[in-house]
């Protein structure tokens, strides 16, 4: 077992997972606060570095792409003071530290962890549910829906829309940019079949962040609900197993939908059938009612 003791925190490492606490010095961000403990494991980790310092040196941890919902959103946006991946270390702590790096990297070799993308979320995300206050309005979220509300700073014609509720199932993705220089940052629900290059001050799902403390908050918020969206490696038309499909709701085809006609799209439908139907998400009478269907439409 590796383990680091600072004031900015604790790492523990265990040969599985990486425990970080942070600390609770008043130097200590909000975010990484709020964020509390977190078990990295093993298999999440693509690589650790220690940088020495004359006043403090920075223990860096990077994370696979794609094994982590908060890194996903951020998209290594955060400054070090938020980022809860950093371990900031006395001058004196330096050998201590190393050896932690160390002692990890033996680790990812041994067990040969690949520093490739993972193909699903490795860790939860931030918990629910949770409510952030920062920027031109209020961003709740409950695990199903995510409500929008404004205050004082809100641009009156989007505020004239009055309190958004987003439901989770129409959301297709999360940005969340913060504020640099004379730029607001913001946080942005990406919705189906909404606008999604509108200016965060006049977007109805979007936040408009100032450049304030909290704006860090609104990036745990943006990862709590992109670790329930699908992962960014999983197929396209994947069906979630919360909610099975049927072979009539399979028939009937989006309004935005390509023509019947179009064949490409019809066999795209045929291999999304085969592998429902494999999966066991659709019985065999589901099956080949819908592969008659669509066999129906060549």
């Amino acid at each position: 077992m590796a383990e680091i003791f600072q004031k900015d925190g604790t790492w523990t490492f265990d040969g599985d997972a990486i425990r970080i606490v942070p600390g609770r010095e008043r130097g200590v961000h909000l975010v990484r606060q709020t964020l509390g403990e977190l078990t990295v494991p093993l298999e999440a980790v693509a690589g650790i570095a220690f940088e020495p310092g004359r006043k403090a040196g920075r223990l860096r941890l990077r994370l696979r792409e794609g094994a982590d919902p908060l890194s996903q959103v951020t998209r290594g946006r955060m400054a070090d003071a938020i980022d809860p991946y950093q371990l900031k270390t006395e001058p004196d702590r330096a050998g201590v530290a190393e050896y932690f790096a160390e002692e990890v990297r033996t680790a990812l070799l041994l067990e040969q962890v690949p520093d490739g993308p993972a193909d699903r979320y490795l860790l939860p995300g931030p918990a629910v549910p949770l409510a952030v206050g920062a920027g031109d309005g209020t961003a709740s979220f409950d695990g199903e829906t995510v409500r929008l509300e404004w205050n004082w700073a809100t641009d009156d014609g989007k505020a004239s829309g009055g309190p958004r509720e987003l439901a989770l199932a129409d959301i297709t993705g999360v940005e969340w940019l913060p504020s640099i220089g004379l730029e607001n940052g913001y946080l942005r629900f990406v919705v189906r079949g909404a606008p999604s290059k509108t200016p965060a001050k006049h977007d109805p799902n979007a936040i408009e962040l100032f450049g304030f403390k909290k704006d860090g908050l609104m990036a745990l918020l943006g990862a709590a609900v992109t670790a329930r969206l699908p992962h960014p490696s999983a197929p396209v038309h994947e069906v979630p197993a919360a909610a099975p499909a049927t072979a009539a709701a399979l028939d009937r085809a989006p309004s935005d939908a390509p023509p019947a006609d179009d064949h490409d799209t019809l066999l795209r439908r045929l291999r999304e059938l085969g592998e429902l139907h494999r999966s066991g998400i659709l019985t065999d009478e589901e099956f080949t009612a819908a592969k008659q269907a669509i066999l129906q439409r060549f």
